[in-house]
């Protein structure tokens, strides 16, 4: 379903719970909104859509993948960039990662291990900032 954007700071900077098999509803929502936002947003965090639990959509090109309870393993080659948000206005320099490695548990609660470079490592970078209350 799709949901409003978030822009109350006070919520964004919370840190976010752990999301459990009930929460796949949460991964469609953020599909359903993202693909709505597709023009001005590359990836959410459910607390951008009102929900207070650690899942993450990232777009990869062709495909958008949820992510429950994603953590960053490894990271290197950091580089300074702008980065905007949909959910706060103007952009701000931050510090990110060429190269991760991130693992989480898919929309059929599977573990997955995924590296991602570039473009898409930034992306998820910054989700996973969301989830930790951190606003860049």
């Amino acid at each position: 379903m799709l949901k409003p954007i978030v822009k109350d700071i006070f919520f964004l900077r919370r840190k976010a719970e752990e999301a459990t098999r009930e929460d796949i509803q949460i991964g469609i929502d953020l599909q359903d909104t993202l693909r709505a936002n597709k023009e001005a947003c590359v990836g959410m965090a459910a607390n951008m859509i009102g929900v207070n639990k650690c899942v993450i959509i990232v777009n990869m090109g062709f495909v958008d993948v949820v992510m429950f309870n994603p953590v960053l393993i490894k990271k290197d080659t950091p580089y300074e960039t702008e980065e905007g948000c949909l959910s706060l206005t103007g952009v701000r320099k931050t510090t990110r990662y060429e190269n991760i490695e991130v693992e989480y548990l898919d929309m059929n609660w599977k573990k997955q291990r995924q590296k991602l470079s570039g473009w898409t490592a930034q992306i998820c970078q910054h989700e996973l900032d969301h989830l930790e209350g951190i606003i860049i």
